[in-house]
């Protein structure tokens, strides 16, 4: 069967580095939250059932279809804007829209439906990306996401948006010129974000960001909360279910926005350097399946994966050892939570096609 046959040319040492990160999430979850826990399985079991059935989706054919790139990517803006105009708050946004007892993030679904368009887009222009109506074009299927996203307001899934759209432009070259223009772009869009979008507690994040020993038990408490967890752990840490900041629920988001500082706490320097080194793997891998793919598509596919795991590391850690603002972003198939798993497993689903598909 031609499935058997392709179980055995998929990347497993992949599939083994997605494992070892699922396994170091469920060590921190298991003796924190028993709720947490069991859901988490349940993602991480339908997530690696995505990515081993989607890897036999035919994904060259699918991502020709335009009915497939403008459709997804429109489907992901008109559930942007559903959850804009619904009344429900989740921790003072409206990212999530709930469907029974399944609640996801409609900006998991955008950076999907980004990476699919942007992607195609590139792929017709690649050596043109820097030419005005292009790079105004792309800037404008970017620009809508960011900004319907940025409203709910989730200024992290933004940034994330936002840098998938740099990443493939930067992929182009740099025209001189036009860089320092859209650093002006730039700087005036960020002006109208926090003038007109930001939430007032997203404004003191951003402040309290230069003053991080400023109001230690409220807009500051949780970054310092998480700075003790990972200053207090030491090479090795407190050990398996040992952490006290995060046992005693000390630190707020543990399963989340804090999962690093928890796993820190646990495990120590010695743990976070296995983690990085897991996530190292896993970018070594993907530039190795992008490289040897024979379709520019693909290669800006994987390429756009690997700006928004790299994006999302870096805010997610940098936020816990407070080098950048607390902004909400989870850590890549390690924090708790269905939306970013599944989109995780999409993504690699496809990865793994490409593999497959080069070697046969």
């Amino acid at each position: 069967m031609q499935f058997l046959s392709d179980l055995k040319k998929i990347d497993w040492v992949l599939i083994a580095a997605l494992g070892a990160l699922a396994a170091m999430s469920l060590g921190v979850l298991a003796p924190y939250d028993a709720s947490f826990f069991g859901k988490q399985i349940i993602w991480y079991a339908i997530g690696f059932a995505i990515i081993i059935f989607g890897s036999q989706l035919n994904w060259r054919w699918i991502l020709k279809w335009p009915i497939f790139k403008y459709g997804f990517y429109a489907f992901s803006i008109f559930l942007l804007l559903i959850s804009n105009l619904q009344s429900r708050i989740v921790r003072g946004s409206k990212s999530w829209l709930s469907f029974g007892f399944f609640q996801f993030e409609p900006a998991e679904f955008a950076k999907l439906g980004l990476i699919f368009l942007l992607a195609s887009f590139f792929t017709s222009r690649y050596l043109a990306a820097w030419r005005s109506k292009y790079l105004f074009s792309s800037l404008g299927l970017a620009l809508v996401p960011t900004l319907l996203t940025a409203i709910h307001p989730d200024l992290g899934s933004a940034i994330v948006i936002m840098s998938i759209w740099v990443g493939f432009v930067l992929v182009g070259g740099i025209n001189v010129k036009r860089f320092f223009i859209g650093l002006i772009a730039f700087a005036l869009i960020a002006v109208l974000i926090w003038s007109f979008f930001l939430k007032e507690y997203q404004r003191e994040r951003l402040v309290a960001f230069l003053s991080p020993q400023k109001d230690p038990l409220g807009i500051n408490y949780n970054v310092i909360q998480a700075k003790i967890a990972i200053g207090s752990a030491g090479f090795w840490g407190k050990g398996y279910g040992q952490g006290t900041q995060t046992e005693f629920h000390f630190l707020p988001e543990a399963q989340t926005d804090f999962i690093f500082a928890a796993f820190s706490e646990e495990w120590g320097v010695f743990g976070d350097i296995i983690m990085l080194l897991t996530f190292l793997v896993i970018f070594y891998r993907l530039t190795d399946i992008g490289l040897r793919s024979g379709s520019n598509s693909f290669k800006f596919l994987v390429f756009g994966c690997g700006v928004v795991l790299l994006v999302q590391i870096a805010i997610n850690v940098g936020s816990n050892l407070g080098l950048v603002p607390v902004t909400g972003i989870t850590l890549p198939f390690v924090s708790y939570g269905g939306s970013s798993i599944l989109t995780i497993a999409i993504l690699f689903s496809i990865i793994q096609h490409i593999k497959l598909e080069s070697s046969r």
